[in-house]
């Protein structure tokens, strides 16, 4: 999405999720992404998400984080097929609750 500066240039702007859960705008692009339904978060390269964008049913649902830290405090978890070793330690401490 793009908006215009206080100058009238073009400058590009992003919606990311926050920790808060709510949306908001930024000038720079999250560096992962969710699944608003399943609460899952990865890497923009995530293969299982590149998979699910093509067939086109998982935009609609995407979010975006600035940071693992905001995605983590938003009650998302790792996921399992970009982030295997992350995912694992999440599923060991799911476990012992």
């Amino acid at each position: 999405m793009s908006e215009r500066s206080e100058n009238g240039n073009l400058r590009k702007s992003y919606t990311l999720l926050g920790a808060d859960k709510k949306f908001y705008k930024s000038e720079t692009p999250g560096t992962y992404g969710g699944h608003k339904k399943t609460k899952v978060y990865g890497r923009m390269d995530c293969p299982a998400a590149l998979r699910g964008i093509a067939k086109g049913g998982y935009v609609k649902e995407r979010v975006f984080f600035a940071d693992e830290q905001t995605a983590i405090e938003a009650v998302f978890r790792p996921c399992a097929a970009c982030l295997p070793e992350k995912y694992r330690i999440w599923k060991t401490l799911q476990a012992g609750q």
